[in-house]
């Protein structure tokens, strides 16, 4: 079987719908075994159903999984969704060396609204968000890992 060398890149559109989260890991993990990356399965789809659900919870509208490889150990999971509002302490990690933010303090939301964000930014190399501007509008949250 060939094997397609990165760059590569899949986008799965989704609805507003309770199981398109699911079927999105799903396809997840189907791309990942196909090009080699079985190694980073659990945490790429930490990291995309934390940003899924995020999508999902937050906006009314479509959404979108971004799954894509630039370099041969590296992956980038990325959600777009229609809402324009970047969540809190979700931007671009700082430089090297720069401790993570803290943990969100926890209340009576906590359990519900938050922590899912907090597991991306430990979870992943690098993160970071982008209000898009362009005709389609919305939001990008994407988080990137590697192996080794």
């Amino acid at each position: 079987m060939a094997t397609v060398s990165p760059p590569w890149a899949y986008t799965l559109q989704l609805p507003h719908d309770p199981r398109a989260p699911g079927i999105a890991r799903a396809t997840l993990r189907t791309v990942l075994a196909a090009h080699g990356f079985t190694s980073l399965t659990p945490t790429a789809e930490l990291l995309a159903s934390e940003l899924l659900t995020n999508a999902h919870l937050h906006t009314q509208g479509p959404y979108a999984l971004r799954i894509r490889s630039a370099e041969p150990d590296r992956l980038r999971i990325a959600v777009w969704d229609s809402g324009s509002e970047i969540p809190p302490g979700f931007g671009a990690r700082g430089p090297p060396g720069l401790a993570p933010p803290a943990p969100a303090p926890a209340g009576p939301n906590t359990a519900e609204n938050g922590r899912g964000l907090h597991l991306v930014r430990a979870c992943a190399d690098r993160w970071g968000a982008h209000v898009l501007g362009d005709v389609r509008g919305g939001k990008l949250l994407w988080a990137e890992c590697g192996r080794g």
